[in-house]
Formats: structure tokens, C-alpha cells, sequence
């Protein structure tokens, strides 16, 4: 009999949290059914006004003024635009991060959407076009939905919400800060501080409707690298009173591509790209120098040391054989970002529930890198892509004038997102 009436006990438990769970559902696709076409129109006007990194003024007031609508507590001038927005519910529980990242880039676009962007501004002393050319438009919107949603459930929420929208995630201008790293030196992670944090990505080559997530390393840790070859100029026509840095950059750049294929676990992900190569005035003078300037790409520590060590001894190898010398400038940039295992593992069935099984997918990770990372390295983190392109349609890549998101991916992201929110924080954070 004890057996039995416990039996019944757990029973009834687990029927009223699956009624619990239902009701907070229909409540959820109610919400963005509702609230869905006026974030639409708020993409249409972040979209057809894009400004670069630390200069979101127009985006950081259409989100303030839409978080204050909402009734939050809102603090702006974060890292120079950032706007972060509290939402508290009505019950106790944790303090959950959800973040999003709002900074067009130096790209013209090339769309017939009639909300395209015209928008010129001036980047490193150059006229450009500014087109949200990677999502960033989508993300923002995505989260002001979210924001609407749990709004209007807020008395049944356990816990604080802390809406995190941040800017020149792309990087700041040449000798400014800001992006992730500042609104972290900035303390946007305390007071209050979360137990965990989630943000979304849009992705160029998934169909709406669709979620991808990588569970461990998803993006690459973004390092920076300038090498000044020196050597001796001399007349084109006297090379032997030269020492040729035009021959020794390019023995180098070969050389740097055994870094990868010689010098590390062929297991481990890695790339050395170099991406400038500048050097010389005239066709028949040797310079003094060349300059080469590019990218790593790790997911690991001790990759990211291996890599540095071994392009310091490539410089000095290759120029002391032939009598020159080198500088190395290698600036360690934004960490990789490592989704929680643990954290991944309890939220995915949400996305599950959310937009259907069969829609949400393991997908490999990227060498692309991402600052979320700073967020996620002070607490649990996980980052996903969502699905963005009109079935039947192509979009061009992330970064090109021919990147286009449909409208349709927002509601998709506000009930994924809001879903996994809800959930989280009814099991009182990371089990």
C-alpha cells in the first residue's frame, strides 16, 4: 500500500508539471503570436538604420524605449551604447543572462529588401555603406521579443531576467574599447549576477525553422598577428646588395602553413591565415621591409601558446638564414566560446519542445569567433544558431552585401529562446 500511494504521488506530481509545462507553453505561443508583428517592424527600422561599433546610438534608444515600455529597470551607456534591461518575476528563483549584439558593419548592401539600408559612414577615413551584414539586426529584435514575451508572464516567473543588448561586438574603432570586454570590466555581469547566460547567432545556410548548437567548443578564439620583415634595400637589378625581405615574407608564409599541418595535433582545430601582405614602391626596388598581417584561429590553450611560439620561430629562423631580422606584434583577441556540456544537455529539449525534435540539430563548430565568450567565461554559457533563410531562397554569407534574414526567424527565436528561458529557470537553474 505505501508503495502503491507512493506511486500515486509521484504520478500526480508529474502530471500537474506536465500540465504546468503546457499552460506556460500555450501562454508562450500566445505571447508571440501577439507581440511578433511590432517586433517585425522594430528589425525593419534597426535594419534600415545599421550603425558601427560604439556608435549604436539610434539601436540603443529603440531598445531602452522598448525595454522601459515594458516597465524595466534599464541602464544605458554601458560600454559606451550597451543597454541592459532587469526584468523581475514574480516569484523567486535565479537570475538568468540573455544577451544580444547590436552593431552593423562597414558592408554596402546589395538586397531588394524595401527595408534595405542606404546608410554611409565614415570607417578607418573611408566613405563606406553600414548594413547589418551578419544578423546582428535579427538578434536584437529576437531579444526585445523575448523581453515582451516574459514580460507578459513576469508573476510567474521564478527569478530575474538581466537582458544584456551589447555593442561593437564586430570590434570597436582602432584605439577604442569596447564589446563584450568592456561591458564585463564594466561589472555587467554583477549586481546582479547570473547563473547562467544564453544568446543565439543567426545562421546564412539554415532554413527557418531550424536550431543548431555545439555542445563544448563552438566558436574559435580570435587572435591577431603583425610581422614586419626587415632586410636591406637595395636596386631591383642588384639583388646581391640587397637582403630581400620580399623573399623572405614569402618563404614565411609558407612556413607559417606547417603550423598547422607539422607542428600540432592534427586533432586539435586550428587556422594561420595571413591576410595582408604589403610591402615595396616600385617594380625594380627592393624594399626595406614587408609587412604581413592575419588571423589565428584555436580552440585551445595550448594550441593558442604552440601557435605563437612556433610563428617566433619561423621569423627568426627564416630571416637570420638570410641576414635579416623581424618584429612580432601577435595580440591574443576574443577567447573561444565553450558551450557548458552540462548547461547544453538541460536546455536542448527545450529548444525541442519549442519548434519540434526533428528541427534542432548537432552541428559541427566553426572557426569563426564570437565575444560572447567573455560573458560565458565568467559563468555557464550556451550559444546557438538559429535559422534564418526563407525556404526556397538563398542568402549570400555572413559579412557580404547580399546577407539577407528573413522576417519570418524572429518569432521562431522569441518562442525558442523564451521557452528555454522559462524552463531554466523552473528547474532553479543549472541541475
Amino acid at each position: 500500500m505505501i508503495k502503491n500511494n507512493s506511486f500515486i504521488r509521484l504520478f500526480t506530481i508529474v502530471v500537474l508539471l506536465s500540465g504546468l509545462t503546457a499552460a506556460n507553453d500555450r501562454a508562450i505561443k500566445k505571447a508571440v503570436k501577439k507581440y511578433a508583428p511590432t517586433i517585425v517592424e522594430l528589425r525593419h527600422q534597426i535594419h534600415q538604420n545599421p550603425e558601427l561599433g560604439n556608435r549604436e546610438f539610434k539601436t540603443a534608444k529603440i531598445v531602452a524605449n522598448h525595454l522601459n515600455s515594458l516597465g524595466m529597470e534599464v541602464t544605458t551607456g554601458v560600454a559606451h551604447t550597451g543597454v541592459i534591461g532587469l526584468l523581475k518575476g514574480g516569484k523567486p528563483g535565479p537570475v538568468v543572462g540573455v544577451r544580444a549584439d547590436m552593431d552593423g558593419l562597414p558592408v554596402t548592401e546589395n538586397t531588394d529588401l524595401p527595408f534595405k539600408s542606404t546608410v554611409r559612414a565614415t570607417y578607418l577615413g573611408k566613405d563606406v555603406g553600414v548594413m547589418h551584414a551578419c544578423g546582428h539586426d535579427i538578434h536584437t529584435s529576437v531579444q526585445l521579443g523575448v523581453a515582451s514575451v516574459l514580460s507578459s508572464i513576469k508573476k510567474d516567473l521564478p527569478g530575474t531576467i538581466k537582458f544584456i543588448f551589447q555593442p561593437a561586438e564586430e570590434g570597436p574603432p582602432p584605439g577604442e574599447e569596447g564589446g563584450a570586454d568592456l561591458m564585463v570590466r564594466e561589472n555587467t555581469m554583477e549586481n546582479p549576477r547570473p547563473v547562467a547566460v544564453f544568446g543565439l547567432h543567426s545562421l546564412a545556410s539554415m532554413e527557418v525553422g531550424k536550431i543548431g548548437y555545439t555542445s563544448g567548443p563552438s566558436f574559435a578564439a580570435v587572435d591577431q598577428f603583425i610581422a614586419i620583415v626587415k632586410g636591406k634595400q637595395a636596386h631591383g637589378a642588384h639583388p646581391d646588395e640587397s637582403i630581400d625581405p620580399v623573399v623572405m615574407a614569402s618563404e614565411i608564409v609558407t612556413a607559417f602553413q606547417t603550423i598547422r599541418s607539422r607542428s600540432l595535433n592534427p586533432r586539435e582545430p586550428s587556422v594561420v591565415t595571413v591576410g595582408i601582405i604589403r610591402g615595396g614602391e616600385r617594380f625594380n626596388i627592393i624594399p626595406a621591409e614587408v609587412h604581413l598581417e592575419g588571423t589565428v584561429r584555436t580552440y585551445s590553450k595550448k594550441t593558442r601558446d604552440g601557435v605563437e611560439r612556433r610563428m617566433g620561430e619561423i621569423l627568426k629562423g627564416i630571416t637570420s638564414a638570410y641576414g635579416g631580422s623581424y618584429e612580432l606584434d601577435y595580440n591574443r583577441g576574443t577567447p573561444a566560446t565553450i558551450n557548458n556540456p552540462a548547461l547544453t544537455t538541460q536546455v536542448v529539449p527545450s529548444l525541442e519542445r519549442a519548434i519540434g525534435k526533428e528541427n534542432v540539430m548537432a552541428i559541427p563548430p566553426t572557426m569563426g569567433g564570437e565575444d560572447f565568450s567573455y560573458f560565458s567565461n565568467i559563468v555557464p554559457g550556451f550559444y546557438y544558431r538559429l535559422g534564418m533563410v526563407k525556404p526556397g531562397t538563398v542568402s549570400g554569407g555572413h559579412h557580404t552585401p547580399t546577407f539577407r534574414a528573413d522576417d519570418s526567424c524572429i518569432s521562431v527565436g522569441m518562442e525558442a529562446m523564451s521557452t528555454l528561458i522559462v524552463d531554466f529557470m523552473k528547474a532553479g537553474g543549472l541541475k
